[in-house]
């Protein structure tokens, strides 16, 4: 199977005893290469931070034209992971004194004045709570003019803080007064400002020339080369392209905030912050949260097709604030061509990183997860230092 696969590539950052690093290989491949064989995926990328030291595991091709292997530089789209950078935008702006969660739209985009979205709050926005912001923008809908028109028509369902509806209008609206607030575009915000402060080197909105030959192809359900295409807010909801060893440095950034700079640490606790129960899991802003250890069954149905498509009752959590006790954070996120997860346990020092250049079921992502961190907490007992 590995073979057929293409190659397969392995590399230890830091040291590790030999046996740790062989069990996590045995496991990772026993999770990642029936996946890749089922679904027909060209490549894979795997990394694994685990007590300060990272472990990659790169599969398959990053073209099958060209045949260029995967590495932990391949750039891959991130899909609705982009959020997690979305929210930590929001927080930046925030922990300057440019926005408040509690204020309105209206306040950053006058034009949004006596809008139904404007009854919202911007943490409504950034938790999905808004009021019914549906999943995708109509068809049709280009150009910031007709986005203002979309807000300004919208009729809620529901009062603000009342349900939870996965939204890329609602988080993608947030975004982008995220960046009015900082008095530039979200695009050069994040590449010229949160990127580099987050330490990210090959991580973009819009991947340069001069990155292009690193730049994965996407494969569609017919195994058609694609990339994502342009959409309303796309940037702030689903546009960020990044490499494994990118993202891995972003997990260990949310596992110890403390290593960044202030504002940055700010931040990205804010995104850590437990605001409305949804009953199988918690929404922060971007992230999504459990209680860990949990079962694979919990982690599946907190990620389900339920929860992404339908409206979901919330209560808001009355004292919002950070976990006191082992908790993963965790984003999916998919483009017409790519898929990706990655997840995280600060208290555990713990997290992963899985993205592929096709679009392929969630659960099986959610699995190949769930088994690496089960035989990380084995080998912590085995290996104990």
């Amino acid at each position: 199977m590995r073979t057929k696969l293409a190659a397969l590539t392995v590399l230890v950052m830091g040291w590790a005893s030999p046996a740790f690093a062989a069990d996590l290989r045995a496991t990772v491949d026993a999770a990642v290469l029936p996946v890749m064989a089922e679904h027909h995926i060209a490549g894979m990328a795997v990394a694994v931070t685990h007590n300060g030291k990272r472990h990659f595991f790169n599969y398959g091709v990053a073209s099958r034209e060209t045949q260029s292997p995967v590495s932990e530089n391949t750039i891959f789209e991130l899909g609705s992971v982009s959020k997690t950078f979305n929210a930590t935008l929001g927080g930046y702006a925030e922990a300057k004194g440019k926005l408040s969660f509690a204020a309105h739209p209206a306040e950053y985009l006058p034009q949004l004045k006596g809008s139904a979205v404007d009854a919202a709050t911007l943490l409504h926005l950034g938790t999905y709570t808004a009021g019914g912001l549906p999943l995708q923008f109509p068809d049709g809908i280009a150009g910031d003019a007709q986005i203002w028109r979309y807000f300004q028509q919208w009729k809620a369902d529901a009062a603000p803080g009342v349900q939870r509806r996965y939204s890329n209008p609602s988080i993608g609206l947030f975004g982008r007064i995220a960046a009015v607030s900082l008095g530039s575009d979200y695009a050069s915000l994040m590449e010229t400002v949160l990127f580099p402060a987050l330490g990210l080197e090959r991580t973009y909105i819009h991947v340069p020339a001069t990155a292009m030959d690193g730049y994965a192809s996407g494969y569609d359900k017919q195994d058609k080369p694609v990339r994502v295409t342009p959409g309303a807010l796309d940037a702030e909801a689903y546009g960020v392209k990044s490499t494994a060893a990118d993202m891995l440095r972003f997990v260990e950034s949310n596992i110890a905030p403390d290593s960044t700079d202030a504002a940055v640490n700010r931040a990205i606790r804010a995104t850590h912050i437990s605001y409305f129960d949804v009953g199988k899991m918690v929404q922060g802003l971007g992230w999504e949260q459990y209680p860990y250890p949990l079962s694979l069954d919990a982690l599946l149905a907190g990620n389900s097709p339920e929860i992404i498509l339908q409206p979901q009752p919330v209560k808001r959590i009355r004292f919002p604030a950070l976990p006191t006790t082992p908790t993963l954070f965790n984003k999916t996120g998919s483009t017409g061509g790519f898929g990706a997860y990655v997840a995280f346990v600060p208290q555990e020092r713990i997290g992963i990183v899985i993205l592929a250049n096709k679009n392929y079921p969630i659960p099986a992502r959610i699995k190949i997860a769930h088994t690496v961190f089960e035989q990380l907490s084995a080998s912590d007992r085995i290996y104990a230092e």
